[in-house]
């Protein structure tokens, strides 16, 4: 999916945990089919998940701090919600076949909604909007947003918009895309600061059960961010009618939901031809999201 991507085998992967985590042994390890994006899954034994980044890191510590700063996040948001998060467990050290840090976290029951589509569902729409209200009741304690991603500045996107417009000709609508992009980048912020926000409320990190929200994974993006930011689930994961519940039951007002759209926007138009060959279930993902959004803009 990436250039320079990190290869690991199920071997391998077993030889880190036997060796780093000798407590261990004797667990199977295996890995786990995913359309993620960000790591490669393997699960050890019954209760736990090791997580590999895919892509080498530009840290010199080999990306422990990062994996430091995610599980202090995790522990963060344990506790705020009803719905499963993972805890957790441990980080590993590089070692051979494999040059960088690792992680280990609890393993989360359930189906990615990615797999198990949820979108008709006024319950699931009533389940995540309970969820983002748990995600902002924590402090920010001061803290504002610091990122480069998403959650700050919508135009500070303008440059990565530009090249997935070009990327996307003959596959999107560009000239719409276009359009509605000048629209969306000028939409300003509403009265308040930044609220804590999971970052990254895609089908593939949400966890579902007979169409239900059971527990919400990849959680180390947490912090504070235009409370907007969270909104990116109503586009991404219900269709119409369960989206406006999932608006009523959040009390969002037309900016705040309007910028929600605009970094759902942000977020797809680099899903469609990124991952056109190497993923085809997030390109789907971008399709799908921007339909929706043109559909209504």
């Amino acid at each position: 999916m990436h250039p320079g991507q990190i290869e690991l085998t199920a071997t391998a992967a077993r030889a880190l945990v036997e060796h780093q985590f000798p407590r261990w042994r004797g667990l199977p390890v295996t890995s786990v089919p995913s359309s993620g994006t960000v790591n490669a899954l393997f699960r050890i034994g019954n209760k736990m998940v090791a997580r590999f980044p895919l892509q080498v890191a530009a840290e010199p510590d080999g990306g422990r701090s990062r994996l430091e700063s995610e599980a202090s996040a995790a522990r963060e948001l344990l506790g705020h919600t009803r719905f499963a998060t993972p805890e957790p467990i441990a980080i590993g050290e590089p070692g051979r076949g494999y040059p960088q840090a690792w992680s280990v976290h609890t393993w989360l029951p359930g189906a990615a909604a990615s797999d198990d589509d949820p979108g008709s569902s006024p319950d699931f729409a009533r389940d995540l909007a309970e969820f983002i209200r748990g995600v902002r009741s924590i402090d920010v304690a001061g803290r504002t947003f610091g990122g480069t991603g998403r959650g700050g500045d919508l135009r500070a996107h303008d440059e990565w918009m530009r090249v997935c417009f070009e990327r996307s000709e003959g596959l999107l609508d560009v000239p719409s895309l276009r359009a509605l992009w000048l629209r969306l980048r000028e939409l300003p912020r509403g009265p308040g600061g930044d609220a804590m926000c999971h970052g990254d409320l895609m089908p593939g990190n949400v966890l579902v059960d007979g169409r239900r929200l059971v527990g919400v994974i990849d959680v180390g993006g947490l912090g504070p961010a235009d409370p907007a930011l969270d909104l990116v689930g109503g586009w991404h994961l219900l269709q119409d009618a369960p989206r406006r519940e999932f608006r009523a039951q959040l009390g969002v007002d037309d900016q705040q939901w309007q910028r929600g759209m605009a970094w759902a926007f942000v977020q797809s138009a680099g899903l469609v031809w990124y991952y056109r060959r190497s993923n085809p279930t997030m390109s789907a993902i971008g399709a799908r999201t921007l339909d929706r959004i043109l559909s209504v803009a």
